[in-house]
């Protein structure tokens, strides 16, 4: 049987496992909140920054002289143990509960705490000389902690997700390069329009993904604006002297990542804004890939019945029923990962307009949904260019067929016979099934010679030297 331990708190008593490292606090929010499944060992990333905010508080603590350098010591080497991933599994609450981050706090304190009791020769739960509120979350309160803990959780994974965007834009623009020379019909409203380079197609694919790139990091920082050191509600109430600038110090050496304290920490204890900004960066991101995707899958229709001006590769079996029939299965699955994202950004939207008074209550559906959307975002991109875009083939003869049957150059007559006579054109044309030379020649709207110009590739794709 497992050796069991009690701890207390204001609610009454609970046995948990005698070598837990996470205690009362933890379990109760274990047991309270069972609602996604997804806890915060899922989010390692939050985990991890959690024990920075932890490291940095300890060291500020410590050279304030509150803290005692043994007692100090001992956490902040147990939070480098969070750090390193060793107690991911100790993190056992919810990603979603109540109580404005509490739970997840308290679970990192319990940790922490355990971890240096350990170190010390003491058994986990013993806190009479480490204790998870008195000396881990020293000067401190959740309301600074957690959302402290996110913003810098958040900043940390910018880098990878720009990362992917970047190489997801030299994989189009490679692209773009490749199929140059490839001239196919362009479309708007699904309906012919006007001659264009199907290089040029993927060249603009890959110009919007950029795009998104100084977007997201300028954004991103407005995240490294932080309220740490104004504990419950912005007034630094249980703070020496100098915690702020201490704290801030130590964390952004802790991270390697510059942190800000915010100018008024009673405004950034509640206000969400920059979450509700840097989530709808997220979610334009969302919406290109999805377009995106949107139109590879349409060029991709097919293989006899649709357009098939491109070939994305083959990952999987498209059918149980259907023999040989493959499906554009990457690009659906972004598709669905911008849904995802989208619904995710309503969802900070919401989450942020609940607030009241000097706290919003709603901060942990902000924070699980921005990562997971960050997450969600970061991986997909590097599927999609993997396993679709990099391998991605054109069927110039395809695109050459359709070019040859399609009614798109009669845009280039307008200059010589006018938009009336070009549509009348066009019309006959389409009825009687005969080619655009040979009615406006039957009709002696133009010369050989002129229509030579007019059908010239460049002047099809609007580079008609001047």
């Amino acid at each position: 049987m497992t050796s069991m331990r009690k701890e207390a708190d204001s609610l009454g008593e609970v046995k948990l496992p005698a070598d837990a490292l996470y205690g009362v606090h933890s379990l109760r929010g274990a047991e309270n909140f069972p609602i996604t499944g997804t806890r915060l060992s899922d989010y390692p990333e939050l985990i991890q920054s959690l024990a920075m905010v932890k490291k940095a508080a300890a060291l500020a603590n410590m050279e304030l002289g509150v803290l005692d350098s043994r007692i100090g010591g001992a956490i902040t080497r147990a939070s480098d143990r969070v750090i390193a991933g060793e107690a991911d599994s100790a993190f056992i609450v919810d990603m979603l509960q109540g109580g404005a981050g509490t739970s997840t706090n308290m679970n990192a304190n319990e940790v922490i705490a355990n971890l240096a009791l350990r170190e010390l020769q003491r058994q986990p739960g013993h806190y009479a000389l480490i204790h998870p509120n008195d000396h881990v979350n020293l000067s401190q309160s959740t309301n600074d902690a957690y959302p402290t803990a996110a913003r810098l959780a958040m900043v940390r994974a910018c880098p990878p997700l720009a990362e992917q965007l970047r190489l997801l834009k030299a994989a189009f623009l490679a692209k773009g390069d490749q199929f140059h020379d490839i001239i196919k019909v362009g479309r708007t409203q699904l309906m012919d329009a006007v001659p264009m380079r199907l290089g040029d197609e993927f060249r603009a694919f890959g110009v919007t993904v950029g795009e998104d790139i100084d977007r997201l990091l300028e954004v991103g920082n407005l995240l490294r604006e932080i309220n740490l050191g104004g504990t419950a509600i912005g007034t630094g109430i249980n703070t020496p002297p100098g915690y702020v600038e201490a704290a801030v110090r130590h964390l952004s050496a802790v991270s390697s990542e510059r942190m800000i304290a915010a100018g008024n920490l009673i405004e950034a204890t509640s206000d969400m804004g920059a979450f509700v900004t840097f989530s709808g960066v997220l979610k334009r991101i969302a919406v290109k890939l999805s377009k995106i995707c949107n139109d590879l899958r349409l060029l991709n229709s097919g293989p006899r019945a649709g357009f098939g001006e491109i070939k994305l590769p083959a990952m999987q079996a498209g059918s149980s029923i259907m023999p040989g029939k493959v499906n554009p299965v990457i690009p659906e699955v972004i598709n669905q990962i911008a849904y995802q994202v989208i619904g995710n950004d309503l969802t900070v939207t919401l989450g942020a307009e609940a607030g009241q008074l000097q706290l919003n209550a709603m901060e942990p559906v902000i924070v699980f949904n921005i990562l997971q959307s960050m997450r969600m975002l970061t991986r997909g991109m590097k599927v999609l260019r993997e396993k679709c875009v990099d391998g991605i083939e054109a069927d110039a003869a395809r695109c050459q067929w359709l070019l040859e049957h399609s009614l798109v150059a009669v845009t280039a007559i307008n200059p010589y016979v006018g938009y009336a006579k070009a549509s009348a054109v066009a019309k006959e044309a389409l009825a009687t099934g005969q080619s655009l030379r040979s009615v406006v020649l039957a009709h002696k709207l133009m010369t050989d010679a002129q229509l030579d110009e007019a059908f010239a590739t460049e002047t099809l794709l609007g580079q008609k030297p001047t």
